[in-house]
């Protein structure tokens, strides 16, 4: 994590604290100190610090010596109360659930985390081989569609804020041709981030965070070749991103950039 100390509101114990909580994944079987100072790029003394105060106020248990450290009862607390305030995932869970059955693609939420995206939600098919991320992953904004999708739909003044905007123009304003054209994005194939994973995005405005997140379906190339994308998954994920927002009475995406 970068420490934002030239920021003096910015409170930099309180900004490691939590990205030792960001640290954890829904697969991870605890993690030791060395793993959390690996995700997180902290030095070891000080992941020592803040493990024993996240696990004295209940955000993380630790069961004794060389146990492994694990999410306490505060912060499953915490996210059962976000899960419930955002309502727009429980109305999409069972047609994203359809989507990715009938596409055999992994369907997935992500929302924007600084300038990677970060998964929060997804949904496996039945019966399918494909690449199988998880929430709490991350991946890059500049390469990926959902990144893509995200930045297309995001008000100028706030893209103007991010570190590496100038980097991410001619990618941006390709996302945005693309929504405009067909209502959905693809990242070009020189800027993937990854050579072993294909996908597909729309934006939804999420108004509970105040910007867009991403809806996408990905597979293996091998699954999911382009031309699969723009013919078939891409025009099917846009429709049941439409529903969704007709259900939840928000308009596209695309028209509350600013």
């Amino acid at each position: 994590m970068n420490d934002q100390t030239t920021d003096r509101k910015f409170a930099n114990t309180l900004a490691r604290g939590l990205a030792v909580l960001r640290a954890f994944r829904a697969s991870d079987n605890g993690l030791t100190h060395a793993e959390i100072a690996e995700r997180t790029g902290l030095p070891k003394p000080t992941i020592s610090r803040l493990t024993y105060t996240l696990c004295e106020l209940g955000y993380l248990s630790h069961a004794g010596r060389n146990e492994r450290f694990r999410l306490g009862p505060a912060a499953v607390a915490m996210g059962s109360v976000s899960s419930l305030s955002i309502g727009f995932v429980e109305l999409a869970s069972e047609m994203m659930q359809k989507l990715a059955d009938a596409t055999g693609t992994l369907t997935l939420i992500a929302v924007r985390d600084g300038e990677r995206m970060l998964l929060v939600k997804t949904w496996r098919p039945q019966g399918a081989a494909t690449i199988w991320l998880e929430p709490g992953h991350r991946i890059p904004m500049f390469g990926s569609s959902s990144g893509q999708a995200v930045l297309a739909t995001m008000a100028q003044e706030k893209f103007d804020t991010l570190d590496s905007a100038d980097d991410m123009v001619g990618f941006r304003r390709d996302g945005y041709d693309q929504l405009i054209g067909k209502g959905f994005v693809i990242a070009p194939q020189p800027t993937r981030y990854a050579r072993t994973v294909n996908a597909v995005s729309v934006p939804y405005f999420a108004s509970e965070f105040g910007e867009s997140v991403a809806f996408t379906c990905g597979a293996l190339p091998s699954d999911l070749p382009d031309a699969r994308m723009l013919n078939d998954v891409g025009p099917a994920l846009r429709d049941a991103v439409r529903a969704l927002e007709r259900r939840t009475g928000n308009p596209p995406a695309l028209t509350r950039r600013g």
